[in-house]
């Protein structure tokens, strides 16, 4: 396909894909739970960390989660109690803890006694003017700020990824675009307004790559942080405001197998 057949078959797929119906099987149902602001972006943070594995996996575990916080993350975040912790003993997803989990909630209620919004946390200057990050500043800040309390657990590390570690950061770009895309389709939230979406970096997980390099959007051999930085950058060659709108076409193909 040349350039305007690619785009105009891309742009098919996201119209195919990003619409309310895709909500139901996918984790963006988690946080999708939720009406006040941060019980959204608590719920939508769990569900992209966690996002590994099978759908209905991560999404059953998702609940189960919530379930130990009465259902009500940001209320639970403030006001637990040291007695209200051991509800979360014992919750396990992969290689995800329960020590990796009580430092996120030591995370969230301190950020949260400062903030609220978890924006901010991503922001490394929230008074600069809007639209002044790009995707790999966001996710470098946020991982120096979340490990930046003190005695947080090493092995927790590993569960939250920067461009500094070459990582794709699969999860928490996945995550961005839920909170910053607003198309008015119903699946991402588009609560954000500082990080604009022609910043975003597009989600590369198996099935986005995989698709992506059948199409010829991806030309490096290996999978990392680079890889993803490609994949953009031709993407905003079809959009430039909303790039990231096209991870619905590609992860939709690659789930279905279309191609």
């Amino acid at each position: 396909m040349d350039f305007l057949e690619l785009q105009s078959f891309l742009d098919l797929k996201v119209r195919a894909y990003n619409q309310p119906g895709f909500i139901t099987n996918d984790p963006i149902c988690i946080p999708h739970q939720y009406h006040i602001k941060q019980d959204i972006e608590i719920a939508a943070f769990f569900a992209a960390i966690l996002a590994w594995g099978q759908r209905k996996t991560i999404i059953n575990k998702c609940n189960e989660l919530f379930q130990r916080m009465d259902n009500a993350p940001y209320q639970f975040m403030l006001q637990h109690e040291d007695q209200d912790l051991k509800r979360l003993l014992g919750f396990k997803h992969r290689t995800f803890n329960d020590t990796d989990l009580l430092y996120f909630v030591h995370f969230f209620k301190h950020h949260y006694s400062q903030s609220d919004t978890l924006e901010d946390a991503f922001l490394p200057d929230p008074k600069a003017k809007s639209g002044t990050f790009d995707g790999e500043q966001v996710l470098n800040h946020f991982r120096s700020y979340f490990f930046s309390l003190p005695d947080f657990p090493h092995r927790t590390k590993k569960h939250i990824s920067s461009p500094m570690q070459k990582s794709t950061c699969k999860r928490l770009n996945m995550f961005l675009r839920w909170m910053v895309r607003k198309d008015n389709c119903g699946v991402d939230f588009g609560l954000w307004a500082k990080i604009k979406p022609a910043a975003l970096i597009c989600p590369c997980d198996v099935h986005v790559d995989r698709v992506a390099r059948i199409l010829g959007l991806i030309s490096r051999k290996q999978t990392d942080w680079l890889t993803a930085v490609e994949l953009t950058a031709k993407l905003r060659a079809f959009d430039p405001a909303d790039p990231v709108k096209y991870d619905f076409a590609l992860f939709g193909l690659g789930v279905e197998a279309k191609l």
